[in-house]
């Protein structure tokens, strides 16, 4: 779809210049895939260039255009151009709050799918499950001699990382551990669910357990909800969570003065603070696994076109494992970045939250407050175990970049999440 992320399709290049008034318009009927492409893109990115500058007629323009070429159901850059146009159009209604309010009032039935997606993900794509393998044996590595071990986890509650964990902690040269794990999420649901799997497992393998569940927002944990305790060996792992904690509002840098560029790590009062708290617990080490790509930028058109990037390998890898014909697996996994992309283009201030950033970022924020980084337990043998792993999922587009302290999970060249450890 795009040159970062090669297939047999046809490549269209994202670096395409803006105009300020659109070319003559094509006959859409006649537009090989390829062309269609370009068009998509250079529409989309005149569009928006137009909402960010407040031009509605232009940018309803574009968006008239775009739904020509556009389709929910078509290739998969046409799918991901519906969903950038379904958020900027958002955006431009967002500008009348009664009519978005009215027009959005039922979305909140739809939460019940974003919980089956993020399973269906967890399932289908070899992302997160190469991340856990990656976290286990470093988890493994490290507590080794402990006999007590505190495990807090940042919001996952993915039981496909904690099963297969306490059956390795159950095979220690020195026996089971007690262990305690600490999940926080707000859906109540999927702690109740967690804590009786994770109980019942602990009782098979005769391994001394306590299940601490939190139901609150991250931004909400304190210290003492922890409940560490002296003498317990204490690891966090955050998956894909921790970038929540950058949401403020954007306005009052601004307000102050504060004219650093968006190259720059933008100060975070929230994160710092957290990441402090975490520091201040001594934690043997600090898992993180985050998007890589920067959707953390002020100007809706710098993260935009971070996003068109980004999710134009999602969407190829999507096409790659699941196949372009439209199922229900597809179509609920496809509204969980949808979301996602909404949340990055139509949001601003604290309502935007999806504030991903690339891993040269989070290495100036955990170092800021004491952290520094860890090697990962990434033998040459568990590369192996990795590179099976990614080709067990049919297309060969998968593949791990390892680096001095950190794995990036790539879809071809494009590094989709990054897998890291620290320790104070």
């Amino acid at each position: 779809m795009n040159s970062l992320a090669p297939l047999s399709k046809p490549e269209v290049t994202l670096s395409l210049t803006l105009s300020s008034t659109s070319p003559a318009s094509h006959d859409h009927e006649t537009l090989k895939p390829e062309e269609r492409g370009i068009r998509l893109i250079q529409l989309l990115l005149n569009c928006a260039n137009h909402a960010s500058s407040g031009n509605l007629h232009r940018a309803d323009s574009c968006l008239s255009e775009i739904s020509g070429l556009a389709s929910a159901t078509g290739d998969s850059m046409q799918r991901l151009a519906a969903w950038f146009a379904s958020a900027l159009a958002t955006r431009l209604v967002k500008r009348w709050p009664g009519l978005y309010k009215s027009l959005n009032h039922t979305q909140q039935a739809k939460v019940v799918h974003l919980d089956r997606a993020r399973a269906l993900f967890s399932k289908t794509f070899p992302y997160l499950r190469f991340a856990y393998t990656i976290i286990a044996r470093t988890l493994l590595h490290t507590m080794a001699h402990e006999q007590i071990i505190h495990i807090v986890d940042l919001g996952s509650g993915d039981s496909k990382l904690w099963v297969p964990l306490l059956r390795s902690f159950a095979l220690l040269p020195y026996g089971p551990p007690q262990v305690k794990v600490t999940c926080i999420s707000c859906n109540t649901s999927l702690l109740e669910k967690l804590g009786q799997r994770l109980t019942k497992e602990a009782e098979a393998l005769d391994m001394p357990f306590q299940f601490n569940p939190l139901n609150v927002p991250l931004r909400e944990v304190t210290v003492d909800m922890l409940k560490v305790r002296s003498g317990e060996a204490l690891a966090f792992i955050s998956i894909l969570n921790l970038h929540v904690l950058l949401a403020e509002d954007d306005r009052v840098d601004a307000h102050f003065g504060d004219t650093k560029s968006d190259a720059s790590v933008k100060n975070s009062r929230q994160m710092s603070d957290f990441l402090s708290m975490i520091r201040s617990l001594s934690p043997k080490v600090v898992f993180s696994v985050e998007q890589e790509s920067d959707h953390n930028l002020n100007r809706l058109v710098d993260r935009f076109v971070e996003g068109l990037h980004y999710y134009s390998a999602v969407f190829d890898s999507i096409d790659a494992t699941l196949g372009s014909v439209a199922g229900e697996e597809r179509l609920i996994l496809e509204e969980m970045f949808g979301r996602e992309i909404e949340n990055i283009v139509a949001c601003e201030g604290l309502e935007r939250f999806e504030r991903h950033e690339r891993y040269a970022r989070w290495v100036v924020r955990f170092t800021q407050v004491g952290f520094r980084p860890v090697r990962l337990w990434y033998s040459s043998s568990s590369g192996e175990d990795g590179k099976e792993m990614m080709d067990a999922f049919g297309e060969k587009g998968y593949k791990i970049i390892s680096e001095r302290t950190s794995l990036k999970i790539c879809w071809h060249e494009r590094p989709l999440h990054a897998v890291t450890a620290w320790t104070c």
